[in-house]
């Protein structure tokens, strides 16, 4: 093979032996040729048999003559020509191919640049070579056989190579090395002979399809629009001109109005130029002094904001002790901050220091400093630098910090209480008993402040009903943390300590009475609730006097309960075994475990140490109660922790901490009878011993049997201590629960013991009614009346209600008592007819008729006459202007008449729908509660819902109650429009943003509403406005009971859903909303909250995301056990990594995992 190739068939040519020697040096006499085959000679005798010397395609190889070496220049200036152009051929090609992988353009096999050369070369050459061969004719040549041969005798320049040499590198790797593969380009993904529709060929590597690198769209929340839309945009408007008839050819805009309009010239014929744009097109530049004004818009923004500034720096030095000023500064520093910036310095610095929270922070903590300098009393201003530092400041930090604050002001219950909240939502510092210790520091440092033991620090007004409230907080803290013994032991010391203290120890200090209860708490005597207890004065009584009686017990109350089979299927996964045997134990162990003296028990006979209760767990939470209604508010929270509806309500600065249960939706009874439905009231607080799945049981379905005799036990402990009307409301209170197990067996249909539970429940209200002081109590009669007419014995009711009527005598209008009794009776006999036809002369309008006769009360015998109706009439409205005019005056008189008028308001409201009509009733209610506002609530004051109390806000409150009720019942029973009870549920919901029944008919109305606009906008104005929590709560509920209900249409049969409405909108929505409700305090440290955010979205399958947010709800709620217990169902994978969280945090375990092992073996 020559090495040149141009140059190949010089040395070949006949007679050129001169020639041969002058170009040897074109020749490569070092190559040699292996063995060539028999179909590569064939192909060389024909290619040196015919040379074509005119081919303009191919390179024809030069015939060298000796006589003529003036050929031989000129054909090698043509090479030389031609090897330049193949020169820049080459140049143009790897310039194209770097454009080409630039624009992001690549081949299916590419080749690197420098080994191209050779390759290409060699590839025209055999194509050159296969031309030569088709246009040359057959000839004669030597013999060439298949033994190896020089490569310059072969006498061609086009030659093949055979390489029989197998290559490793095959073996080695996947394919060919890529640069021994040719270069080329496929079009599309298919190959061609094959059926497209029954093959198809996967090829490998990267796709031909072209890559168009299309610019990305930005949305509106990248980093750069939404600094484009903080810019504030100048305001144009348009030239205010009389329309012409004629076509205008543009809109004309004009910038604002203080501006000239620009003069028509040649340069601006149209005069649509401002005068910048007109000197540009002129070639001129502004004026100096046009050049040195700023623009107008953002110097005169700035300029108003430095004016603000200066207006509260002034304030400030003029009143630096005027707290609301320097808060107000402080707030300030938002608006200023997302402005232009006002104190930028540099370019550049104005968007830096617009979104640097961090500068906001430290200016506001640098103003904050300078106004506690200025006043280093206030406590607000300090809580407010706190709460700023916890932004970038360590936690162990910020807990010297509050320390040091509590240290200076230890008699500020306020500050007391964000404290305890701040300690026990830090999850990385919490532990239960560091939490549980520092309540008892907190109680007993503000009992020694109330005794005047702290002389440095008087105590301040509202001391004794904060410290009640931190009580009722540190028991639900217990509670929910699963320590219900420590709970339990609170209240029944707190009892003896209230209750039954001897006289000889009321005049000492707290610390000192404390001394002195500790050893009847050790003495091992029965405590409230237990058999037999008799009290702290008893046992010191008996004490003085030397022994103590034992009294037998009864044999026939020895009878052991039957224990219930903790595993009951072990073929079920290990989580939920240990979740059912966990919450079974959690119902059964929640008293104290006490040694039985009769069967001979010690200390070290309880198998669980941890039921026991010694008195350092309990000593320094006791508190003295001196206010007769913080004491019986004490007995009231007891029976409401036990699961006894006594309508306490815990305090608002510890209610949202103890919700968590969502027991607040669930009013099923109210949509049946809207009348008289009967509600337990819990207000979403569960009660000791329940810790159930959300959504689980509806009705309260009491304790087992030792929990039940618990219960009997305090009340009868209890209801000797009082007199009256708190003894009357202690046995309506019991006579309720008993009631309210009836209702659970109705609902479930549990026949068998409806019949038992009845039985017992008619004879206690038999009993209570035996008992002097409550034979004339008309709430017991009431609520035995209600009790037979739940049981289905209508007439046996209407004869204990007609009793109990006739046993008022002439007290008319002014018992309050006896219009509740006959109002339920009323009520009762409406909801019992199917329609209104026959009401008007019906029983409920004689038992509301005869309740305003001075005459004695007798049963109903038929119609009742019109004479009859409008003289009742009259006697409401005289009684209703008494009341009326009895609350403008003030004193006992007026606080009387205000406990009956709402009352009587309600009767009136009833007789008048029954007489007249729903608009009757409804004038009556917009007159009465437009009089009671205007002339008993002053302007500008802000209305509290108070349940517990029958103040102005509860009447007014009941009254509206009573109202939505009739609206929901003639809509049940004909036809009425809704928006009379929209209207009216939107009017009441604005004043009492935290009724629970409010909202509950509000959600179930609007639910029915195609449109979600204006409930939506609804909710989004309460929540703005209103602090409690109820609006979120509801608002969230709302959402997804739409969201269930497009489910519900999307579903086919009862099976998977078919997504045919896109339903995202709804679930972006509730997580919005779940979000923007825990950004408060109330809502961040709220257990059933993150309850119902972790439920909803594992609903949505989102496991990853859903155990983010427990996480989260742990940093906020770390105390929750039934966060604990929800994680355990949700992530049964985890359940030995939230035990030992469990562990560590010091919450209660009843059964840990070793002992389900040996349960299991066994």
């Amino acid at each position: 093979m020559a090495l040149f190739p141009a140059f190949a068939g010089v040395g070949e040519a006949p007679g050129s032996g001169g020639s041969r020697k002058e170009l040897d040096w074109l020749s490569n006499p070092s190559f040699c040729v292996g063995t060539i085959t028999s179909s590569l000679n064939q192909q060389t005798k024909e290619a040196t048999a015919f040379v074509s010397e005119g081919s303009t395609l191919t390179r024809s190889p030069l015939k060298s003559e000796p006589s003529d070496e003036s050929d031989t220049n000129k054909k090698l200036a043509q090479i030389s020509r031609k090897k330049k152009k193949e020169k820049k051929k080459k140049r143009k090609h790897q310039h194209y191919k770097k454009t080409k992988r630039k624009h992001g353009q690549s081949s299916s096999s590419e080749s690197e640049p420098d080994t191209d050369s050779g390759e290409d070369r060699s590839c025209r050459s055999i194509r050159s070579s296969q031309k030569e061969s088709e246009k040359a004719s057959h000839g004669n040549n030597a013999d060439v056989g298949h033994h190896s041969i020089w490569l310059e005798d072969i006498q061609t320049g086009e030659i093949f190579r055979t390489d029989k040499k197998p290559d490793p590198a095959n073996w080695e790797y996947k394919s060919l090395y890529r640069g021994d593969i040719a270069r080329y380009k496929r079009k599309g993904d298919s190959c061609l002979g094959i059926n497209s529709k029954k093959q198809c060929i996967s090829w490998e590597g990267v796709s031909t399809a072209k890559k168009h690198s299309h610019k990305h769209v930005e949305r509106y929340f990248t980093k750069k629009n939404v600094g484009l839309m903080n810019i504030d945009g100048v305001a144009v408007t348009s030239k205010t001109e009389p329309p012409s008839s004629e076509p205008v050819l543009f809109i004309p805009v004009k910038d604002s109005d203080n501006v000239a309009a620009p003069v028509t010239t040649w340069l601006n014929p149209l005069g649509i130029y401002d005068q910048s744009t007109t000197q540009w097109l002129q070639g001129q530049g502004p004026s100096e002094q046009e050049s040195k004004q700023p623009d107008s818009q953002p110097d005169r923004e700035t300029a108003v904001l430095k004016a603000k500034v200066e207006e509260f720096n002034r304030k400030v030095r003029e009143n630096p002790r005027d707290i609301q000023l320097w808060m107000a500064f402080v707030a300030f520093q938002d608006e200023v901050m997302k402005s232009p910036g006002l104190y930028a310095i540099e370019e550049g610095e104005q968007e830096k220091r617009k979104k640097s929270l961090k500068l906001v922070l430290e200016k506001k903590l640098a103003i904050l400093e300078r106004a506690i300098e200025s006043n280093q009393s206030s406590v607000d201003l300090k809580l407010a630098k706190l709460k700023l530092c916890a932004e970038f400041w360590e936690p162990s930090t910020l807990v010297k910090e509050w320390q040091k604050l509590i240290f200076l002001h230890p008699n500020n219950t306020a500050l007391w209480q964000k404290y305890l909240l701040f300690c026990q939502s830090q999850f990385s510092t919490f532990s239960v008993s560091k939490i549980h210790s520092l309540y008892g520091k907190c109680l007993s440092t503000l009992s020694a402040v109330k005794d005047g033991s702290m002389l440095s620090h008087p105590a301040l007004p509202g001391t004794e009903e904060a410290m009640f409230a931190l009580f009722l907080q540190q028991c639900h803290f217990l509670r929910q943390a699963g320590h219900s013994e420590k709970a339990i032991s609170l209240f029944q010391a707190m009892i003896d300590f209230t209750f039954f203290k001897p006289d000889s120890v009321k005049d000492l200090p707290t610390k000192v009475q404390v001394e002195f209860f500790e050893p009847f708490w050790d003495s091992g005597e029965p405590r409230p609730g237990e058999k037999g207890a008799r009290g702290w004065r008893a046992w010191m009584h008996q004490q003085e006097w030397g022994g103590w009686v034992v009294i037998n017990p009864d044999e026939d109350d020895d009878e052991p309960e039957e224990d219930e089979e903790e595993i009951r299927d072990k073929t079920l996964p290990r989580w939920q075994i240990w979740l059912a045997a966990e919450r079974s134990r959690d119902q059964r162990h929640w008293r104290p475990w006490r040694p039985d003296k009769t069967k001979k028990q010690t200390e070290e006979d309880c198998e669980d140490p941890e039921r026991q209760v010694l008195f350092d767990d309990i000593g320094q939470s006791l508190i003295r109660l001196s206010s007769q209604d913080l004491q019986f508010q004490l007995i009231e929270a007891f029976l409401q922790f036990l699961g006894v509806p006594s309508g306490f309500i815990p305090p608002a600065s510890c209610l949202y901490l103890a919700m968590d249960e969502n027991s607040v939706f669930d009013n099923g009874l109210y949509e049946e009878k809207p009348l008289t439905f009967f509600s337990p009231s819990f207000s979403g607080v569960s009660c000791v011993g329940h810790l159930e799945r959300l959504g689980g049981p509806r009705w309260v379905k009491g304790h087992n049997r030792e929990g039940e005799e618990f219960i009997r036990n305090v009340f009868h402990l209890v209801m000797p201590l009082f007199s009256g009307k708190q003894k009357s409301q202690l046995c309506f209170s019991w006579l309720r629960y008993e009631i309210a197990k009836v209702i659970w067996c109705l609902q479930t249909k549990n026949k068998k013991r409806l019949k038992s539970q009845g039985k017992n429940c008619k004879k206690l209200a038999k009993n209570l009614l035996k008992e002097p002081e409550n034979r004339n109590s008309f709430c017991l009669w009431k609520q035995y009346a209600h009790l037979e007419w739940l049981l289905g014995n209508i007439e046996d009711a209407r004869k204990v209600f007609d009793t109990a009527v006739s046993m008022a005598g002439n007290s008319e209008l002014k018992d309050r008592e006896l219009c509740e009794l006959s109002l339920l009776y009323a009520e009762l006999e409406v909801e019992l007819l199917q329609d209104l036809r026959g009401a008007a002369t019906g029983r409920a309008v004689h038992v509301l008729t005869r309740l305003t006769e001075s005459s004695p009360y007798g049963p109903y015998t038929g119609q009742v006459l019109a004479t009859q109706v409008l003289k009742a009439r009259k006697a409401y409205e005289h009684a209703l202007q008494d009341c009326l005019g009895e609350n403008c005056a003030s004193g006992p008189a007026a606080a009387d008449s205000l406990e009956c008028l709402s009352s009587l308001v309600k009767c009136f409201m009833l007789f008048q729908y029954l007489t007249v009509g729903i608009d009757a009733a409804a004038r009556t209610y917009e007159q009465l509660f437009a009089k009671l506002k205007v002339s008993l609530v002053p302007e500008g004051l802000v209305l509290e819902h108070s349940a517990s109390s029958q103040s102005l806000t509860s009447v007014l409150e009941a009254i509206t109650l009573m109202h939505i009720s009739l609206l929901r019942f003639h809509m049940k029973v004909s036809v009425y429009p809704l928006t009379p009870l929209r209207e009216a549920l939107s009017e009441a919901l604005k004043l009492y943003p935290g009724n629970q029944v409010l909202w509950w008919s509000y959600v179930q109305i609007q639910n029915k509403s195609h449109s979600a606009s204006k409930t939506r906008r609804f909710f989004d104005a309460i929540t703005r406005s209103a602090k409690p929590l109820e609006p979120w709560l509801f608002a969230i509920e709302a959402e997804k009971m739409r969201k269930r209900l497009v489910e519900t249409v999307q579903r086919v049969d009862g099976r998977e859903i078919h997504a045919t409405i896109p339903e995202t909108g709804l679930t972006h929505r509730i997580r919005a909303l779940f979000e923007n409700a825990m950004r408060s305090d109330s809502g961040s440290q709220c257990p059933l909250l993150w309850r119902m955010y972790l439920n909803f979205l594992v609903s949505l399958g989102n496991k990853e995301r859903s155990k983010g947010v427990f996480y989260k709800a742990l940093q906020n709620c770390p105390w929750a056990k039934v966060l604990y217990l929800d994680a355990v169902e949700y992530f049964p994978n985890e359940l030995q990594e939230t035990l030992d969280l469990m562990a560590e945090k010091e919450l209660r375990v009843r059964l840990p995992l070793e002992e389900l092992e040996l349960l299991l073996e066994d």
